[in-house]
């Protein structure tokens, strides 16, 4: 089973976008898909109520009243691609035990100097884990809400130049995320002309996503 946490200790980055939309694209795929949610606030379970069952399924699991959201649960039977949101926050012995649970790590971070900040503390510390360092685990980031004509722009692109990690793309801000999870749906349920340009900019995204 291929497994992809999304992750990103500052709250507002981008996590929960960047997860469901993957999920939407390995499901439209047609792939068995888990979109797993170890945030308490339980933001894409949410989502997944939205979502039409005439849509490409993404299915989700139930934890039970007493779940540990720092160790999620087994994935449904049959699952054949994974992708987990995380918390703000995740840090520690949480970090370390949902990094053993998966293959590939992605960091979404957007261009404000607040974010970049808390993204440099946890890269850091993402970098140290054991799981990462023997190449168990791999890493890439995702510039989230970036418009290329702003400094902004530019102080991001030299912050992440420091790592030796994988920056798969610069995604645009634009209101087609927020009207497709309105509906439960990602870029990937909606008319491909509709969303050419996002879908173009998602390319080096799932090309990573779907390499062995």
């Amino acid at each position: 089973m291929k497994s992809i946490l999304v992750a990103n200790p500052k709250g507002g980055a981008g996590k929960s976008t960047l997860a469901t939309n993957l999920a939407g694209h390995f499901a439209a795929a047609g792939h068995r898909v888990m979109l797993g949610d170890t945030d308490r606030q339980q933001s894409a379970r949410e989502w997944l109520a939205r979502r039409s069952r005439l849509l490409p399924p993404i299915a989700t699991w139930d934890m039970g009243d007493d779940r540990d959201h720092a160790r999620p649960a087994r994935p449904p039977a049959g699952t054949t691609h994974a992708v987990l949101d995380t918390p703000a926050g995740l840090h520690g012995k949480q970090l370390e035990r949902v990094l053993k649970a998966v293959q590939r790590v992605i960091v979404p971070v957007q261009p404000s100097l607040f974010d970049i900040l808390a993204t440099k503390t946890f890269l850091e510390k993402l970098l140290e884990e054991k799981a990462v360092r023997k190449q168990h685990t791999f890493v890439a980031v995702v510039g989230m809400r970036v418009d290329p004509r702003t400094r902004a722009a530019a102080e991001l692109e030299r912050f992440l130049a420091q790592y030796e990690l994988p920056v798969l793309a610069y995604l645009r801000d634009t209101q087609r995320y927020v009207q497709a999870a309105a509906h439960g749906m990602t870029l990937f349920d909606l008319t491909p002309s509709r969303v050419a340009q996002d879908l173009e900019q998602w390319r080096p995204i799932v090309a990573w996503a779907d390499a062995d």
